[in-house]
């Protein structure tokens, strides 16, 4: 029986690129000299879901009761023995396979047909798909076993994202597919590579305490029969489950098949090898039906559609992660209907209440998977850096500067995708705005000012820019990038400068040029979000004049 708190499953990378496989408290071995530094699994996946896990257990199992307490472990961290005997309460909650309770499955041995073990990975096809034959991209059958550590997180990776799966199977607590958001501090000694240890811990909240032996069966799901999902029963926290439940969602009715073998076998995932494979899974519908949990998960950000409506956990789009999402990612919008992750937040109270913890070379990771429904349109992950938070007045300077910057790129994005159209087609063409053409024109935009958005920020951190000249250079920088966009995706061919398609082209390019110079209802809205004086009009030229 494998128990994922007592036994080693965990793949890693030291310090000096040798390879190890750990238990959960042994992310603070060596610490000093030859420290865990990063994970190792194969999939990204498994990799951020793996960190999620030992956030998750931490935040259950030894939260920090103050930021004091925090600043206690971020200085001098607990011991493998500390750890362990935090755990030990809750580790009978984790035996992944075995007669009693198993991680993340159902408390039922559910009577079922077995599906392929595969299809624990969320972009594996499904079997209406493979029924079709359309599994071009992603087939079938890459996977036959999986070793125990690669089930067990395959397992976790699935029930906490879990995407839509047809009549009665339940998404994840975030609904499918969350963003992720973590904090990746700098060293914590100057010149030395960043350890696990206070990568996980610089995303555990604060305030918490450990659960009772009484409230486990709250906290993990799998230890009591599962609250099934008929009718309109929900599972909402205080009310149903324990608010740590955030970490262990369990929506989907699932038990693994494990199969043993006399040598052991390489997993499919991992080529590590195990006497025992899980082989492949049964479920049954209307698990948990998960309501009311907006806000509560530290580690995603969430958003409301108007005051009073309900919070909803963000999700990854087409297009990726940016600077352009800035504006709940890092810090609340204008309006405070988009919040970033508890976890962000927390960092800046941490950096600002502690000399040690400067988070000037500090990184936000996000990741999650691009989910249409039940497909996965892939995985994203992009890091972009976070800015030294010193004081409240900086914070706020840096918080309204991002405002401007990303409202701003986010108006000359919408002008030139509407500038090429009108360039590239007649008025009374059709064309959707989300073209490729036109949408590759906008992405491209902000890609190219990310670097500046991040420079910018960085320069009002230290003092050397003031706010004024930022937002002049970054007018400038912008409208320099627009009109050559807009020059690569609408030339006009000097042969046929006299046509009527170069005519309106021109035309394009000449209103596209002076509202982005301040001119007319849309460049002075761009010149008021930056705070620039409008230019000057004609009747005030001539007036001048005379």
């Amino acid at each position: 029986m494998l128990n994922l708190l007592r036994d080693g499953w965990i793949p890693t990378r030291r310090t000096s690129g040798a390879r190890d496989i750990i238990r959960p408290s042994q992310v603070i071995d060596a610490l000093s000299v030859d420290p865990v530094n990063a994970l190792d699994w194969p999939r990204a996946d498994f990799r951020i879901a793996s960190l999620e896990f030992l956030i998750g257990l931490l935040a259950t199992a030894c939260p920090p009761e103050s930021y004091e307490a925090w600043h206690d472990w971020w200085d001098e961290p607990p011991s493998v023995e500390t750890l362990d005997a935090a755990f030990a309460p809750i580790a009978h909650a984790f035996d992944l396979d075995g007669d009693g309770p198993r991680f993340l499955q159902d408390f039922e041995d559910l009577v079922s047909d077995s599906e392929p073990v595969e299809r624990l990975l969320i972009e594996s096809p499904g079997g209406s798909t493979q029924t079709k034959n359309t599994d071009l991209l992603v087939r079938r059958d890459r996977f036959r076993a999986f070793g125990r550590p690669a089930a067990a997180m395959a397992l976790h990776t699935f029930q906490s994202w879990a995407p839509a799966g047809g009549a009665g199977n339940r998404t994840g607590l975030r609904g499918g597919g969350p963003l992720i958001t973590l904090v990746v501090p700098p060293a914590a000694v100057e010149g030395q590579p960043l350890r696990l240890w206070h990568l996980l811990w610089a995303n555990v909240p604060v305030g918490g305490r450990a659960p009772t032996a009484d409230e486990l069966p709250r906290v993990f799901p799998w230890l009591a029969p599962t609250i099934e999902s008929d009718g309109n029963r929900t599972v909402m926290p205080e009310t149903d489950a324990h608010p740590l439940q955030c970490w262990w969602g369990m929506p989907r009715r699932i038990r693994l098949d494990f199969s043993a073998a006399t040598e052991p076998r390489p997993c499919d995932i991992t080529g590590a090898p195990d006497t025992v494979q899980v082989t492949g899974w049964r479920q049954r519908p209307r698990g948990a039906n998960y309501a009311g949990w907006g806000k509560v998960h530290p580690l995603t950000p969430h958003y409301t559609a108007k005051p009073g409506a309900e919070w909803l956990a963000v999700h990854p789009q087409p297009g990726g992660i940016g600077y352009r999402h800035w504006l709940g990612l890092v810090t609340k919008d204008a309006a405070g209907l988009r919040l970033p992750a508890a976890s962000v937040a927390e960092w800046h109270d941490h950096a600002y209440r502690a000399e040690v913890v400067r988070p000037r070379d500090a990184r936000l990771l996000a990741a999650g998977y691009d989910m249409d429904n039940m497909k996965a349109r892939g995985f994203v992950e992009h890091e972009m850096p976070l800015p030294g938070l010193t004081t409240p007045e900086i914070r706020a300077a840096l918080d309204g500067l991002a405002s401007t910057l990303v409202l701003s790129a986010d108006a000359v994005a919408a002008l030139l995708r509407s500038a090429i159209r009108q360039a590239l087609f007649s008025a009374g063409a059709t064309v959707k705005l989300d073209a490729e053409l036109l949408s590759a024109a906008r992405e491209r935009l902000w890609d190219a000012t990310e670097q500046p958005f991040f420079d910018a920020l960085s320069g009002l951190a230290a003092g050397t820019s003031s706010l004024g000249s930022l937002c002049a250079d970054w007018h400038a920088r912008l409208r320099r990038t627009a009109l050559e966009l807009f020059d690569e995706t609408a030339p006009i061919d000097p042969d046929v400068a006299a046509t009527g398609d170069a005519r309106r082209i021109a035309a394009a390019r000449r209103r596209f040029s002076f509202t982005l110079a301040g001119y007319g209802k849309e460049g002075a809205a761009l010149f008021l979000t930056l705070g620039l004086a409008p230019p000057e009009t004609k009747a005030a030229r001539k007036g001048k004049s005379t």
